[in-house]
């Protein structure tokens, strides 16, 4: 039924699928540009349409509630950014104990402009020995889709250096929002 609801989604707003549709059994996916909300709705139907149920990371505090109940049902792990805590380690404790896992990160962190990317990600990726997959939003083609699958090489500059290449022709729902230079 999601996945019906979704596609009558993305009819409606004019998107469409583009790229790999097979996803690994245990993999990170980082999505950008995320400068919206209608991000959201967009990665979920896009989850939808192509099968997969990926987990999420998502402040705690909107975990209220009706709504965290949703969010969990729906994929969302809540992390709690204002106590001391590993987040790359809890979450490769999660890979390295589950037979599939799928992790759907925005590594801008926020949906304002930054400076630079949160890194989080590629240690999760390291330590966790699984690759990368590059997932693009394009507002202005509308389409959204993973178009690589990246091994990180464990030289973070290097690494990072090659994604911001695969980024630079995105387009965010309000442009202005993104930053291409992301390391």
């Amino acid at each position: 039924m999601r996945k019906i609801i979704s596609k009558f989604i993305f009819w409606i707003m004019g998107w469409k699928v583009v790229g790999h549709l097979k996803y690994p059994d245990k993999c990170l996916v980082i999505a950008a540009p995320h400068t919206s909300n209608w991000d959201f709705l967009i990665g979920r139907c896009y989850a939808y349409i192509i099968g997969i149920v990926p987990k999420y990371l998502i402040k705690s505090e909107l975990f209220l509630p009706v709504i965290g109940t949703l969010f969990r049902w729906n994929g969302g792990i809540p992390i709690y950014r204002h106590s001391k805590n590993n987040i790359v380690e809890q979450i490769s404790d999660i890979y390295n104990s589950s037979e599939k896992f799928i992790l759907g990160i925005s590594p801008e962190g926020t949906r304002n402009r930054v400076e630079k990317w949160k890194t989080g990600f590629y240690y999760i990726a390291v330590k966790s020995n699984i690759p990368i997959l590059l997932l693009k939003m394009n507002y202005k083609k509308k389409e959204i889709g993973v178009f690589l699958e990246f091994k990180p090489t464990g030289d973070i500059e290097k690494d990072m250096r090659f994604i911001e290449t695969q980024y630079v022709d995105a387009v965010g729902k309000i442009p202005e929002f993104y930053n291409p230079k992301i390391f």
